[in-house]
Order: structure tokens, then C-alpha cells, then sequence
């Protein structure tokens, strides 16, 4: 056992046990104080000193993740002091409200990077469930539903949780408990925005307390003459008023208008007409009000390098020719923002990350980890050595080319579409194996018994 003076559904990697709900408490204490300033009610009561440390038990799981409990820990405070000064002070500016935001977005990459550098570890996927999950800190920048898109980020958080369950349930309890505890984290935040944060970050607005002046009361009414004739105090008055004054001058109304001689009456002079009015050019359209040009945003340099033991490629659109050879068993290769491109990669690597790329083909011989499709469309994987997993993930359109070593491998997918494994068939050729997407689930009197179904129609 190890004790931490710490809220114990901060420090995420690390088993808690009997504190429950700390989390909503150390939060909803903003609220109390905001409500106190504005008068009203406010969140649940919290003491000064728990809102800034709740003790309770730890089970540590490995000394690898205690880095990085510290710093989604860190994280956590660092979102605490934003909500608190957001009680206290007027929504800033844009550019001053991202300022106050960076130190967040900071923590967030912190994390990610963290996970990252430890791929070779055994907790990969307790690793990566805090990675791909903690960008639901992110919600303060979120103005319509901030508790929706903190759901959508615990569910990335799931899939590698459900990993986690599936290797320790029936060997250690307390990754079990870890995984309980962790996901009632983002939970527990859906609770405070929903009731606290219901449509973005509330900031102290001191209107609020008192409702605004009443408008002014309306001017004294138009001064008429004696001859029923209205002053011209605007501008449509005065021009209706002297309308009705010519036309009351009866024969004499002609009297104003200009003589014209002879030679420039048209139809007297019918080379006149042949000359035609004085063209005018066309009013040039008005803008609509508020309407800006459409900026389309900066394109990145597209990169190919080797940072320490990952290969970067990224930003790279209509290159067919992009190859890696030289190749460690150490090394990682991170595909990321690559569009309408093929990548070879040679030798035998770690593992492959294809993130957010479109129309992307990717051949590669041999990898002694995972190969993870994540957040792709239209991907095409082929396999020439062998490969124990193949991860797809959120991926719309996979198509898989196993060979014949790599035809026993595991092929994980979750909220993906259009996938489909391509099995060696002789000396040249695939057969196609579409990847289920539909499942029946149903009751057998003591579990739940999940299979694929087809549903004909």
C-alpha cells in the first residue's frame, strides 16, 4: 500500500478504493463558490480541504505508470484552476481565451507523448486508454454540448480498456478495479458539466445580478402645421409633404421645368436616338453583413524522418514513391495525415501507427507488434512476412492482405465499417472475407452471448 495525498480519481493509473465520487466533490466546489458570488445556489459542498487534497488508499500497479498518474494528476488541477478563475472573472477575448487554455492543451500532449515513448511496455493498453481518453479535458473549448464530446472521448478510452479486462480478469483483480475506476473518471465529469457547464465554461457575469435599464421613453410626437402639413423632422416626412405641395400648385407646376431647344429633341432628331441613352455601369453587390473570404488553413511540410526510434511520416499528399529500409527491431513507424499515398516499409519493425490518413496503401514485411489503423478512411494493408495483431479502429474502408505466415494473426476491430481481409489463395491470388459489423446479443441464463448476424432484406 502506498498513501498519496491526492483526489483519488485523479491519479487514474493507480487503483482507488472507497472514495467514490471524489471526483464530482472536488470539482462541484467550483460551483458553491461561483453560486455564493452570484447569490444563488451552486454545486455540492465541498471543504477547502478536500477541494485541494482527498487523501485515500493506493494499489500501485507498476512503478512505470506512477509517472504518468502524476501527470494526468497535474493535468486535473491545471482544468481546477481554469474553472476557478472562469467563476471569478468576464469571458476574455478569443485569442486571450486560447492563451489561458495552452497550459491544458499542454498536459494533454505531455500524456500522449508519454505513451508513446513506452511502447515496449506490458501495460501498453492501460498506457493508451489514458492517452487517447485525456483529450476530453479539451470540453472547456467546447460551447454547445461539452458533456457529449467528454462521452465520446471514454468511449476511445474503452477499447483498450476492454483489452486490459480480457488479459487480467480472470489473473489479477486489481487491473480489474483500475479499469472501474479509471472510467468512472470521465463519468463522473459528464455529471458536473451536465449540471454545472451545461452548454460550455460559465463565467462570472456580473449582469447577471441585476436585470439591465429599462429603454428610455419614446420621444414627444411630430409638431404639425396649421395647415395640416407634418415638420420635417426625417427624411420621408419632409419628402411626402413636398410631393403633395407641387402637386397642389395645379397649371403652375410646369412653370420649374427647363426649356430645351430645338437640335436636341429626339423626335425631331432621329439621329439622336440612334445614339442611345448613356450607359451606367451596374451597382456592384454589397457584401452581406458579417460574411469574411474563406480562408482555406496552411498546409504542413510533409516530413520522413527518424526521430530517435520512431519514423515520422506525416502531411504527405499524391507521393507513391515514399519507402523506409533502414529498419531496427527497436523502431516504430507513425503514419500520420497522409492522403492518396503509398508507403513501403523493409525489414522487420516493432510496430505501425496509420492515424487520420485517407486513400492510403501501406505494404510492410514484418512487425513483432501491432499494426493499428485509428480515425482512416479507405486504408489498404498488405502484410509480405508476418504480423501477430492488426488493430482497426474508428476506420471507414480496410482492406487487409494477409500472407501466407501471417494468416493466423489477430485482427481487432471497433467502430469501423467496409473492412475486409483478403486470405493467399495459391501462388497469386485473394479471397475476400468481409469483417462482420452486425451482432445479436442475447441472454443464455447466466451471461451475455454476443455472435455476428446477418440480417437479410
Amino acid at each position: 500500500m502506498h498513501h498519496r495525498s491526492a483526489c483519488p480519481e485523479c491519479v487514474c493509473i493507480i487503483q482507488c478504493s472507497g472514495k467514490s465520487n471524489f471526483f464530482y466533490l472536488w470539482f462541484s466546489s467550483l460551483s458553491l463558490e461561483a453560486g455564493v458570488r452570484r447569490g444563488g445556489g451552486g454545486g455540492v459542498m465541498c471543504s477547502q480541504e478536500e477541494s485541494s487534497s482527498l487523501p485515500g488508499p493506493y494499489i500501485v500497479l507498476d512503478s512505470l505508470v506512477v509517472p504518468l498518474a502524476e501527470l494526468v494528476e497535474n493535468a486535473l488541477r491545471t482544468q481546477r484552476a481554469f474553472l476557478k478563475m472562469a467563476s471569478t472573472h468576464k469571458q476574455p477575448p478569443q485569442m486571450e481565451l486560447s492563451d489561458l487554455l495552452k497550459p491544458i492543451a499542454d498536459h494533454i500532449q505531455e500524456i500522449q507523448q508519454y505513451r508513446e515513448r513506452h511502447r515496449g511496455s506490458s501495460l501498453f493498453n492501460h498506457l493508451s486508454a489514458v492517452s487517447e481518453s485525456i483529450p476530453a479535458l479539451g470540453w472547456v473549448a467546447v460551447n454547445q454540448k461539452p458533456a457529449p464530446y467528454v462521452k465520446e472521448m471514454n468511449d476511445a478510452a474503452t477499447f483498450y480498456t476492454n483489452r486490459v479486462l480480457k488479459d487480467y480478469k480472470e489473473t489479477d483483480r486489481r487491473h480489474v478495479e483500475w479499469v472501474q475506476s479509471y472510467l468512472s473518471v470521465w463519468t463522473e465529469m459528464q455529471a458536473f458539466i451536465r449540471q454545472h457547464h451545461t452548454t460550455g465554461v460559465t463565467w462570472w457575469a456580473p449582469s447577471a445580478a441585476c436585470p439591465p435599464p429599462p429603454p428610455p421613453p419614446p420621444g414627444p410626437p411630430p409638431v404639425l402645421h396649421a395647415d395640416g402639413a407634418q415638420t420635417q423632422a426625417d427624411g420621408v416626412g419632409g419628402q411626402t409633404s413636398a410631393l403633395f405641395a407641387q402637386l397642389n400648385q395645379g397649371m403652375d407646376i410646369t412653370k420649374g421645368l427647363k426649356h430645351v431647344a430645338e437640335g436636341k429633341k429626339t423626335h425631331k432628331n432621329p439621329e439622336l436616338r440612334s445614339q442611345g441613352s448613356p450607359s451606367h455601369a451596374p451597382p456592384a453587390k454589397a457584401s452581406k453583413p458579417g460574411s469574411t473570404p474563406s480562408m482555406a488553413p496552411p498546409k504542413r511540410p510533409a516530413l520522413l524522418e527518424l526521430d530517435g526510434k520512431k519514423w515520422r511520416v506525416e502531411h504527405f499528399e499524391q507521393r507513391h514513391d515514399l519507402l523506409i529500409e533502414e529498419t531496427e527491431l527497436k523502431q516504430v513507424v507513425y503514419i500520420f495525415d497522409c492522403n492518396n499515398s503509398t508507403i513501403q516499409v523493409k525489414g522487420k519493425i516493432n510496430s505501425i501507427i496509420v492515424d487520420n490518413c485517407k486513400k492510403l496503401g501501406l505494404v510492410f514485411e514484418n512487425a513483432v507488434g501491432i499494426v493499428e489503423i485509428i480515425n482512416s478512411k479507405s486504408v489498404q494493408l498488405q502484410v509480405l512476412g508476418n504480423v501477430p495483431t492488426i488493430s482497426i479502429n474508428k476506420t471507414e474502408g480496410c482492406q487487409v492482405y494477409l500472407s501466407k505466415d501471417s494468416i493466423s494473426c489477430d485482427i481487432v476491430s471497433a467502430k469501423s465499417s467496409a473492412m475486409n481481409i483478403l486470405v493467399p489463395v495459391g501462388e497469386d491470388d485473394f479471397r475476400e472475407f468481409p469483417v462482420p459489423e452486425q451482432f445479436k446479443t442475447v441472454w443464455d441464463g447466466s451471461r451475455l452471448v454476443t455472435e455476428p448476424t446477418e440480417i437479410a432484406g
